[in-house]
């Protein structure tokens, strides 16, 4: 995979996913630009590690959802590179709840960063792209997407939105050249889900079919191919990265 000469924006960059997908880009010859909410600490560090690679790279603060800070990252991403050619819509935040408890605010917060931060990332990007003959837009999803997650009902749905989002944008923006996917992760071994269970990665490594937990470096690889030519004419899909375990359902025996 090459895609050397072409300019990325990463959103919730700085660490886990995010991180991994930036510095992958950047190895495989992007420009990237970094986007972060809090940790400009994590961002550094993948700024440098992407320019470590030969590449240009750049942090830049931002919260996906305000289109305000979001018009702020875009004006500074386009004043640094000629052209942006690819966006990946990583930002993203969860809040574990039952539904009869889930606050007001947290359910804003969740949907506001992960299915508004997309739309409004989306829009400015397509809008660049449109008028300079084409790009690509990652968005990553989750297992979510497809199987419902007890006590994570907005970030379930923030994700379920995603996915539908991603096929509407794909329709609308194929005709300018731009391909819209999403790539769903299942059980990645990160920072934050490491805390989420004493043996996380041996609890899901027995539930995966191919008997491990993803890394950042796997939804990375299917993030680049989907930026690279070979997928030009792949759009409006989703992509699972899971090792399979969102392929099967409850089974007695």
């Amino acid at each position: 995979m090459d895609l050397t000469r072409k300019s990325a924006l990463v959103t919730g960059a700085s660490k886990g996913i995010g991180k991994g997908i930036a510095r992958r880009l950047g190895a495989l010859g992007c420009d990237v630009a970094v986007n972060y909410h809090s940790d400009s600490k994590g961002a550094e560090e993948v700024v440098k590690a992407v320019r470590q690679d030969g590449r240009t790279a750049f942090s830049v603060q931002g919260s996906v959802a305000e289109s305000a800070q979001v018009q702020r990252m875009f004006d500074t991403v386009l004043t640094r590179f000629e052209r942006l050619d690819i966006l990946v819509n990583n930002a993203g935040t969860q809040v574990w709840s039952p539904l009869l408890d889930l606050r007001e605010e947290d359910w804003d917060r969740v949907i506001d960063t992960n299915l508004k931060g997309c739309f409004l990332c989306t829009q400015l990007a397509a809008r660049h792209m449109k008028d300079k003959g084409g790009g690509r837009i990652v968005n990553i999803g989750s297992g979510c997407n497809k199987v419902a997650f007890p006590n994570l009902v907005s970030y379930t749905a923030s994700k379920g939105g995603m996915e539908q989002f991603t096929k509407v944008a794909a329709a609308e923006l194929g005709r300018y050249g731009i391909t819209v996917n999403c790539v769903a992760p299942g059980a990645i071994l990160i920072g934050r889900t490491s805390r989420e269970a004493d043996d996380y990665a041996g609890q899901w490594s027995r539930l995966t079919p191919m008997g491990r937990v993803g890394y950042p470096r796997d939804v990375a690889e299917a993030v680049a191919f989907l930026c690279t030519d070979a997928a030009e004419f792949v759009s409006g899909q989703t992509l699972m990265v899971d090792g399979g375990i969102f392929t099967r359902g409850p089974w007695a025996y």
